[in-house]
């Protein structure tokens, strides 16, 4: 006979069930409730004790009851994970222990940090006594990054607003001080304790409270305190939406509507993607089409916003003829699936349909940020190949060596790994929230306390723009994948050092045969510069490098006419001497202008120079019709 075991909560009875797979092996989907059991064959009337150790200790009871405890520890992960909001804290506890030990043994360096903050103190008591006697510095003590905009006014320059403000700098100063230098501590342990001191002085921040933010004084006696009933009324909107689950975002910007309006035709769709082919409005096209894959961890309309700042418009407005990605928003239905999937049922589909409808033998491609990662595999995986589709390689903020990844490597160890896989395992995917409260946590200032300064105590909710409602329009990431990426790539730097695969085989980023334009954004806090610029010396032709002015998105947004927009320009050819990436940024001027002019005239160059009537829009006789207007039905999926 066989006696069934039943867990009393269905989720648990799931995880108990499971059976621990290898972060790279698929796992599967969800089953009926049925299958929540596990069973353990016992026997009806073992004849002798030693019968029934046999059964009990036999290989299917074991593996069950070791499956078991392994989804016990991992269902438990999960909740901590949840409940912590993903922030592995033995991996903040190991670095502060690696970091204050370290210190602890330090005695030079706690001298100097003494010596360091009693000249701080004399410096900030010289000021704060000028001041007070009528005089003034011309010099403060402290002056803030020029991206910290927290003490801009000139009322920061004031007593006894002044003395807060540069109290909190110097304070801020003297932590990276402490943080920093020590020797024996391990780098990234380094860097964690350096960035989370600096989240919490952040919160301590001066600029985020009443009483000592002179801006915020000024507001409320003008309105007489109705910027603070506001404040709490929007305040306890927040909190009554996000008690009650019903905290998404609105979308201001409808995809279709006011954003993603390109016309266009969905041509090709699969369970993973829907490939959009927009319509001509030029009378000749150029002969070499382009494909465009975004990030599958945003929505693809960051590069068709409105009008005046579609890239996606734009080109077809120069005579391209572009397609490009629009990834499914994944369910647990989609945690199997893995970066090889993401590479053949996405870019390779999209290249067998672009070949296809246009009849061209060689397209570009377009990678954007991890899109770009993406199709830096596959363009070595087709390298290797003998598969000679494509004609150029553009790379948007992309990297593919990730051994400077930037402050989201801290979140990339393998305690802070395993913590988030254990929260996707329980799930099937990882929720968009996780990823948005990551990403604000590396602009905390502008992202966190700032915003809430201006929404709960001026009273100011955040105007409406077509920027703003996409990074709110975020997507889930699948289990299988969301693992693989995170551990190929930001933890081991697989494809870099040649050990990462594709279609079962080795890629090498030498095997990238094709010219490549790289363009790195100055003040990217995703993919810093000098690590995109990596690129310009690890594949095996020439490649184009652009670094320009703005963010990780605002400086890719940079439409012709943009008056901030500003690039600098390199090119390297194969057998050429390698410059270094900030020896080569001191010596090259700024040019006024966008990076998309520039890049354009070199897609000309490298494509096709003939110019032919523009193709079909899909091929119903070739397999790949219409299948409904742009932009498609997975855009719309939150």
């Amino acid at each position: 006979m066989t006696q069934t075991l039943r867990k009393p909560r269905a989720k648990a009875a799931k995880a108990a069930s499971a059976t621990v797979a290898p972060s790279d092996a698929p796992v599967s989907p969800a089953v009926s409730e049925a299958a929540f059991a596990v069973s353990v064959p016992m026997p009806a009337a073992p004849a002798t004790t030693a019968q029934a150790m046999a059964v009990l200790n036999g290989p299917s009871s074991k593996e069950a009851a070791e499956a078991a405890f392994h989804s016990l520890d991992r269902t438990f992960h999960a909740m901590m994970g949840r409940a912590e909001g993903g922030i592995s804290p033995i991996s903040l506890w190991l670095a502060y222990a690696d970091w204050i030990s370290h210190l602890a043994l330090s005695p030079g360096k706690q001298a100097e940090l003494i010596w360091k903050s009693s000249r701080k103190a004399q410096r900030l008591v010289a000021e704060m006594v000028c001041q007070a006697t009528g005089g003034k510095e011309d010099v403060p003590c402290v002056t803030p990054l020029k991206q910290d905009r927290r003490f801009a006014g000139p009322e920061w320059a004031e007593f006894p607003f002044s003395l807060w403000s540069q109290s909190f700098l110097l304070t801020q100063q003297w932590w990276s001080n402490a943080t920093t230098g020590i020797h024996g501590v391990e780098k990234s342990h380094e860097k964690l304790v350096e960035f989370y001191g600096r989240q919490f002085l952040d919160m301590l921040s001066p600029s985020n409270y009443l009483f000592t933010n002179p801006q915020l004084i000024a507001r409320t006696r003008e309105e007489q305190g109705q910027n603070l009933l506001r404040g709490a009324q929007f305040f306890a909107e927040d909190m009554i939406a996000k008690i009650t689950g019903k905290d998404e975002p609105s979308i201001a910007f409808t995809p279709g509507e006011e954003v993603a309006c390109t016309p266009g035709k969905v041509v090709f769709r699969n369970r993973l993607i829907e490939l959009i082919q927009y319509s001509p409005t030029t009378e000749k096209v150029h002969a070499t089409p382009l494909l465009i894959v975004p990030a599958w961890i945003m929505k693809y309309y960051i590069l068709d916003l409105a009008p005046q700042d579609s890239l996606i418009k734009w080109l077809v407005g120069q005579g391209f003829t572009v397609f490009c990605v629009s990834w499914k928003n994944p369910g647990e239905e989609d945690r199997d699936l893995g970066f090889d999937d993401y590479r053949e049922m996405g870019v390779m589909a999209a290249i067998d349909a672009i070949t296809t409808i246009t009849g061209a033998p060689k397209i570009h491609a377009l990678g954007y940020c991890l899109g770009g990662t993406l199709m830096s595999v596959t363009a070595a995986a087709m390298g290797r190949d003998g598969d000679d589709r494509l004609a150029s390689l553009t790379m948007l903020a992309a990297q593919v060596d990730f051994t400077e990844a930037g402050e989201l490597s801290l979140f990339t160890n393998e305690d802070q790994l395993a913590l988030i896989e254990d929260m996707m395992w329980d799930e099937g995917f990882l929720q968009k929230e996780a990823m948005a409260g990551t990403f604000s946590m590396l602009k905390s200032k502008d992202l966190v306390w700032s915003k809430a300064v201006r929404e709960y105590m001026l009273g100011e909710r955040e105007a409406d723009s077509e920027l703003g409602a996409w990074s709110h329009d975020a997507t889930r990431m699948p289990y299988r994948m969301h693992s693989q990426y995170l551990r190929h790539l930001f933890l081991d730097n697989d494809l870099a050092e040649g050990r990462m695969e594709a279609g079962g085989r080795h890629v090498f980023l030498q095997d990238i045969r094709i010219p490549v334009f790289a363009v790195a954004t100055e003040n990217d806090h995703i993919a810093p510069w000098n690590s995109v610029f990596k690129l310009t010396y690890l594949t095996g032709d020439g490649v184009t490098f652009a670094l320009v002015s703005g963010g990780h998105n605002t400086g890719i947004v940079a439409p012709p006419g943009s008056p901030r927009s500003k690039y600098r320009i390199m090119t390297h050819r194969a057998g050429e001497p390698h410059p270094g990436a900030d020896d080569w940024a001191a010596g090259r001027p700024k040019i006024q202008g966008s990076w998309w002019e520039p890049w354009a005239a070199w897609l000309r160059e490298t494509g096709d120079p003939d110019e032919v009537v523009p193709p079909s829009t899909g091929s119903e006789a070739l397999g790949y019709p219409a299948v409904c207007d742009a932009p498609g039905a997975y855009v719309m999926a939150r």
